[in-house]
């Protein structure tokens, strides 16, 4: 990224004040970079522990599979899901707060012996499955915050900073060269004034 700047003071100054806000900011961006890091392996540790208790119960489910077949599948079902929102290093993230359940009531003493227990797998399974999926999202999206403050660290660390400075001290050199030269050309003149006021005076 070319830093587009004018060889004067007045660039100097406003280079300067780019360079310091950039400076100022880096190390804020840096530890958010790094509480993001943190918090998306949080999140990716979380998702895969519910997975593999999903995976335990699932093994339950399947050792009952033969009675599946006579269970009533309406008995339970998903009727609501409570999130809330958790900003976590300026990022909005959800939080499961409750699954909210609606069980149809049955015959205890018609139906057989374990529907109680099957329903208690299917509430575990659907709880686990709905915390899995809360969890992937939020990695995915602290995820999408630290690629970009990753970018940001990046461009200020590679691009804007080392391009500032560049350009900072350019203007200075060229500056000093004009100061130099003004200089130069004073003494000059005034050498050639002293002559001139020497040779008038002969």
């Amino acid at each position: 990224m070319a830093i587009k700047f004018q060889y004067n003071k007045t660039s100097l100054g406003e280079l300067g004040k780019q360079l310091k806000m950039r400076q100022k900011a880096l190390p804020t961006i840096k530890s958010k970079e790094s509480a993001l890091r943190s918090e998306v392996k949080k999140a990716k540790d979380s998702a895969a522990d519910c997975r593999e208790r999903l995976d335990r119960l699932k093994a339950d489910y399947d050792y009952m599979t033969a009675l599946w077949g006579e269970f009533d599948g309406d008995l339970l079902r998903v009727a609501d899901i409570d999130l809330a929102v958790q900003k976590i290093a300026g990022v909005r993230t959800p939080v499961l707060r409750e699954v909210i359940f609606e069980q149809k009531p049955y015959d205890l003493f018609s139906s057989p012996a374990w529907y109680a227990d099957g329903i208690d797998i299917l509430r575990r399974m659907a709880q686990l499955g709905i915390e899995y999926e809360v969890y992937e999202r939020k990695m995915e999206l602290l995820d999408y915050a630290r690629r970009k403050t990753t970018q940001k660290v990046n461009l200020y660390e590679k691009v804007q900073i080392p391009g500032y400075e560049d350009a900072i001290r350019k203007i200075k050199r060229f500056m000093e060269d004009e100061e130099n030269l003004s200089k130069s050309a004073q003494k000059i003149v005034k050498t050639k004034q002293q002559q001139a006021g020497e040779g008038a005076m002969l």
